[in-house]
């Protein structure tokens, strides 16, 4: 074992491992570690958040460049890894927004939000001269335009 953690730090000095670090084929995948991370969070908020137009773009974006990972030399591997997990959490988040909108989800929701609360719309979608500033037509909720 002790060979082994010996092994590891003296690559970590050597100036190969350097030149990794100082290198595209290292920051560029680490920076691009975002996507992934992003849509992984956000499979903890709503679906109708989801952009299904925006989801299939970055499922093609990642799978053509994981392909370009791999072909190119010396091979990206951890370019490769983090479009293969992106394209893995994209894809989740595609059958989220197909289960959503064109399954049962949406309807569901509607019907769940309307049983529960009482009509707003006439509060939502009217503008006074008062609030000429305020856009409730496209985001009720987020504006308090009372």
């Amino acid at each position: 074992m002790a060979a082994l953690w010996r092994k590891a730090i003296d690559y970590l000095k050597s100036k190969e491992f350097r030149d990794y670090i100082t290198s595209t084929h290292f920051w560029g995948p680490t920076f691009n570690w975002g996507l992934p991370l992003a849509a992984i969070n956000d499979m903890k908020a709503s679906p109708e958040i989801i952009s299904g137009r925006m989801t299939t773009a970055l499922i093609f974006y990642s799978m053509a460049f994981m392909r370009f990972a791999y072909r190119v030399q010396p091979r990206n591997l951890l370019l490769m890894a983090c479009h293969g997990t992106n394209v893995m959490a994209q894809s989740v988040q595609a059958t989220r927004f197909l289960m959503y909108y064109y399954g049962s989800g949406a309807a569901g929701a509607t019907a769940a939000t309307t049983d529960a609360a009482p009509s707003t719309t006439d509060a939502a979608t009217s503008t006074t001269d008062d609030d000429d500033d305020c856009t409730t037509d496209c985001y009720p909720e987020a504006f308090n335009c009372n």
